[in-house]
């Protein structure tokens, strides 16, 4: 049970993680070059790194850590740090770099507080706030205060049916584990109403809270990627975990409301969709 002191915590990082992210969107949104630059790679030629990237993450960090210094952050781009409150910023400065690098309106700056052991797959997550730029759109979640879009509460859809379900996915970078991800829609689409791949896995979290797709699956997912979004999901009814029980995490995530989650775990289990060979 979640206690007053543990509630007025989780608030006030809120407000923080929704001040930055909107911070940061109004960077990426008003300062897009018409011709981005990429400064560097990640994984792969076609997982790209921007100037903006790189800048959005350093206001981020730059806003969380003055006014809580002594927080860890934890960020894609490499800024990381340690801290000595047990708590953690994990953010995204751009979560769907490539739709942001081709103009395409889906994209977010994702933050979210959290403690534990985040490179080590255990920990949980406080506060999170998801805000897309372009769209305007902000989703927010504290442990144990429910999940908002806009201030509106939010409530993942009814649908139990894998027959009538949207089901939204997304794609690695590295060409051997897109062509295993393509095995396994391939294996599901027939399953299910239809597949949405939108680019930004915040977003996907997001859209599951808020039931505009009934479900979402991807393997692959960083901290950054997932840690904000899979608060909303939750805190909106969702269930997100790996297969058989496990923790959600690069290994693979699926998010849906609670019947749904069994039915779609028993189609895709025998597919493996967390390895990329079988």
């Amino acid at each position: 049970m979640t206690s007053s002191a543990d509630s007025a915590l989780a608030h006030d990082l809120l407000v923080l993680a929704e001040r930055a992210a909107r911070a940061a969107g109004d960077l990426i949104r008003d300062e897009r070059p018409d011709r981005l630059g990429v400064s560097a790679t990640k994984t792969s030629p076609t997982d790209v790194v921007t100037v903006m990237d790189e800048r959005s993450e350093a206001l981020l960090r730059d806003l969380l850590l003055r006014e809580r210094p002594d927080d860890g952050l934890l960020g894609e781009e490499g800024g990381g740090r340690a801290g000595s409150t047990g708590i953690t910023w994990v953010v995204d400065p751009i979560d769907g770099t490539v739709n942001y690098l081709y103009g395409l309106p889906a994209y977010a700056v994702s933050v979210a507080a959290v403690t534990g052991d985040v490179r080590g797959g255990d920990w949980d997550v406080l506060a999170g706030c998801v805000h897309n730029p372009a769209s305007g759109e902000t989703f927010t979640a504290a442990r144990g205060g429910g999940a908002f879009l806009d201030g509106r509460p939010l409530r993942v859809s009814d649908v139990s049916d894998p027959a009538q379900a949207l089901v939204a996915t997304g794609f690695g970078y590295e060409a051997e584990r897109r062509r295993r991800q393509a095995e396994v829609v391939a294996a599901v689409l027939p399953q299910v109403r239809d597949i949405r791949r939108l680019g930004s896995a915040a977003i996907d979290l997001c859209q599951v809270a808020c039931g505009r797709v009934d479900a979402y699956f991807e393997r692959g997912l960083q901290p950054w990627d997932m840690a904000a979004g899979t608060l909303v999901a939750r805190e909106a009814g969702a269930i997100v975990s790996g297969l058989a029980g496990a923790a959600p995490g690069e290994q693979f995530v699926l998010a849906a409301g609670p019947s749904l989650h069994a039915a779609l775990e028993q189609i895709l289990a025998p597919l493996r969709p967390d390895a990329d060979a079988v």
